[in-house]
């Protein structure tokens, strides 16, 4: 009996072992409130993850937080570097306050937060803290310029909360509407909100439904699962959306079916997925002091972190053109155009362009 007992006992002790290194990662990524495949932040991300780890054959887990709070946020990072991860990605602007503390509490870790800014952290970056913010307005412009061109003349931006981000998001593309009808000579009108939450609701779709009822063509819709009320009353009336953060283009494909087409024209990203390889690379390559202890801010002088798909696939413009999206890019990339990343002040627009905020 005593023989048999010990047995078990070394048998528990290989097969606890067996499940730490089954859970043990090189690279952790915990998510904030949503899932890895939640179509936004966390599952672009976790494809860097993903990507990067496979080509380098470490190893990788994820960790989701049981509730939305800071301090589930830090038992998950808690978690990943228990099971050995040497480096952690945290997506979105809610793991400023985590990221704060952690960059603290683990100094041998290294951190990777995604989105969140110098403000979202409060404090400074330690060496082992990388953020990294992007360019929004820029691909906001692209969107909105891009649209116009398109020969859409009538035009709604939803957005979320009004954080800077969305702000951005927000602004830019009032710009860059604005440029293409000044270069057009059209008039056009956009109809701007928040929602003052980052998902869909009936109140939401009720207010799409009265901006596509009274001619809105098209529906910037930016801020998380907002855009479902957008598509929900977009398609209702054989309109229009623009997606936001990745490409949305697949997420359309569903009202094929029940409505003919997808209402998805386009998407203003965020190079979210390369963010993450970029600097998970610097994290194993030796050359993370390039990084570690900044706030960085990646746009198109950085390199191809912001702007609209370009798969043949999401290309839904009836006539704008890949060459006029290039000529866009290199204007931007060159300073020939400016897009300006101010939140304090609504952009200022043409006379033949109307501009109505929407409480």
């Amino acid at each position: 009996m005593k023989k048999l007992l010990s047995m078990l006992l070394v048998l528990a002790a290989v097969l606890a072992l067996a499940t730490s290194s089954a859970l043990a990662a090189d690279v952790a990524l915990v998510t904030d409130v949503g899932t890895i495949d939640d179509e936004s932040f966390n599952q672009a991300c976790w494809q860097g993850v993903e990507a990067f780890a496979t080509a380098q054959g470490l190893s990788y887990q994820y960790y989701q937080p049981s509730a939305d709070s800071t301090d589930e946020r830090l038992n998950s990072i808690d978690q990943a570097v228990t099971d050995g991860a040497k480096v952690v990605v945290m997506p979105g602007y809610l793991f400023g306050e985590a990221a704060a503390a952690v960059q603290d509490m683990y100094p041998e870790v290294k951190f990777i937060a995604i989105d969140v800014s110098a403000f979202d952290l409060g404090t400074d970056a330690k060496e082992n803290l990388y953020c990294a913010v992007f360019g929004e307005e820029q691909a906001g412009y692209c969107a909105g310029y891009a649209a116009v061109k398109d020969g859409f003349t009538k035009l709604g931006f939803l957005g979320g909360m009004a954080v800077p981000a969305v702000q951005r998001y927000g602004y830019g593309f009032v710009q860059g509407a604005n440029a293409a009808a000044v270069e057009l000579g059209t008039p056009i009108e956009i109809k701007y909100t928040y929602g003052g939450q980052f998902y869909g609701d009936a109140n939401i779709t009720a207010k799409m439904d009265g901006w596509y009822s009274e001619g809105t063509e098209v529906v910037f819709a930016c801020g998380g699962g907002i855009y479902t009320s957008a598509v929900e009353a977009a398609v209702a009336h054989k309109a229009y959306v623009i997606g936001v953060d990745v490409d949305q283009h697949y997420v359309g494909e569903a009202c094929v079916a029940d409505y003919g087409y997808n209402p998805f024209v386009t998407s203003a990203m965020k190079g979210l997925q390369a963010a993450t390889e970029s600097a998970l690379f610097k994290a194993f390559d030796g050359t993370w002091a390039d990084i570690g202890g900044k706030v960085e801010t990646l746009n198109l002088q950085m390199g191809d972190f912001v702007g609209l798909p370009t798969a043949e696939t999401s290309w839904c413009f009836r006539t704008f053109t890949m060459d006029e999206y290039t000529k866009l890019l290199e204007g931007i990339r060159s300073g020939a155009i400016v897009v300006s990343d101010a939140i304090d002040v609504q952009p200022t627009v043409d006379a033949s362009v109307t501009v109505t905020y929407i409480d």
